[in-house]
């Protein structure tokens, strides 16, 4: 069951689709966080959602500020904003008859992961958090992912040479995609179309400037799932680890093999069923 829906943050309309199982019961629900500038019809958030709805959650797929149908400039994806447009996700969930306003969790991918742990961070209305191929260090994870000499030479000069343009012309250059974020070719079918391929210079500098692992403590005692491939070709693998030994329990982190940075996209039923598995442990579909 689907129900196209939007909501207010911070002034702009956010556009959003619900999905819930059938019945009249007030579901738990679920956030789902798209990653760098994609949107919600990407194929990650549907097969959340619909996994979310067969195990008996209800889910809101949103697209951030200045993406798919949402209002705001587009192609701005600045991370704190992207908190906002969460927590006011949260709001609008609480404001609904038919879910439990109490049990309401964020689950992201990727860019959509890294906001997830932050607002599960400054946001306690938020119960649980689940992260897959997520980061917490916005500067250690550019090193890593520019990580020869001659790349990181390239990003950091782009960062300076962003930097003294708006000085000189007020101005934000425009950076291509996967000069920001490198994917290998090999994945970027699984993109989500329509998603944006030139961000303004101020997202790589939000971005850059991100600390999720700064507040993922915060999230106990409330659980904490992250997820990540053992060998990730996009999000360097050691950002989940390094976000594990900064949080407080209930917190798991689980490495999966033979799998890359789009988890839920390749049908991995090891993927999914300890997903399930975790959430019928921390965050049941039905209240105990």
């Amino acid at each position: 069951m689907e129900e196209r829906v939007s909501f207010i943050s911070d002034g702009l309309k956010i556009a959003a689709v619900l999905q819930r199982p059938e019945g009249a019961q007030r579901f738990p629900a679920f956030v789902l966080l798209h990653g760098f500038g994609s949107n919600k019809s990407g194929a990650w958030l549907k097969i959340a959602a619909d996994l979310m709805a067969e195990w008996g959650y209800a889910t809101l797929r949103i697209d951030f500020r200045g993406c798919g149908e949402s209002e705001g400039q587009r192609a701005r994806v600045i991370c704190l904003e992207q908190v906002e447009d969460t927590k006011s996700a949260v709001t609008y969930l609480q404001s609904r008859l038919d879910i439990d306003a109490a049990r309401i969790g964020v689950f992201g991918h990727s860019f959509g992961a890294a906001v997830a742990v932050y607002a599960g961070g400054v946001d306690k209305r938020i119960a649980a958090v689940v992260s897959s191929g997520g980061w917490g260090d916005g500067v250690k994870k550019f090193r890593k992912q520019h990580e020869s000499p001659e790349a990181w030479r390239r990003f950091t000069d782009m960062m300076e040479r962003g930097k003294r343009v708006r000085v000189e012309t007020g101005q934000s250059i425009m950076v291509p995609r996967f000069d920001i974020v490198p994917i290998p070719p090999h994945l970027r079918g699984n993109l989500a179309a329509g998603s944006h391929l030139e961000f303004p210079f101020e997202v790589v500098e939000g971005m850059y400037n991100f600390r999720a692992i700064d507040v993922v403590a915060d999230i106990a005692p409330r659980p904490l799932l992250l997820l990540h491939p053992a060998n990730d070709s996009v999000t360097p693998t050691e950002q989940s680890v390094d976000l594990f030994n900064a949080a407080r329990q209930p917190a798991d982190l689980h490495l999966f093999a033979e799998v890359d940075h789009f988890l839920l996209s390749e049908g991995n039923p090891l993927v999914i069923n300890l997903t399930r598995n975790w959430l019928e442990k921390y965050f049941p579909p039905r209240s105990r």
